[in-house]
């Protein structure tokens, strides 16, 4: 089974949008630029000091959580083992 959706119809109009750079601070801090011209710093900190699931505590290391890269507009750690919506990126806050 292939479960195929497509976000083309989306009144939110989230599916046009994507991130053009982002930019580690520091601090768990990221300065994102979006293709709207908008610009975001997002603090993950608060997110990743409140999970218990070791999966995404991991990133709580510097190192491993300034080492993301752009993936299709998004921001992406280690192949999509940490990822955020873009939605929540663009509101400049991480839901926990």
């Amino acid at each position: 089974m292939r479960i195929i959706v497509d976000y083309k119809d989306s009144p939110s109009g989230f599916n046009q949008l994507r991130i053009d750079s982002a930019k580690y601070l520091s601090d768990y801090a990221i300065r994102i630029i979006f293709n709207d011209g908008n610009e975001r710093l997002v603090d993950f900190k608060p997110f990743l000091s409140k999970s218990l699931h070791p999966s995404i505590t991991k990133y709580l290391d510097e190192s491993k959580f300034s080492s993301f890269s752009l993936t299709d507009g998004n921001l992406n750690w280690n192949d999509y083992d940490l990822i955020f919506p873009i939605s929540d990126l663009y509101k400049g806050q991480i839901n926990a």
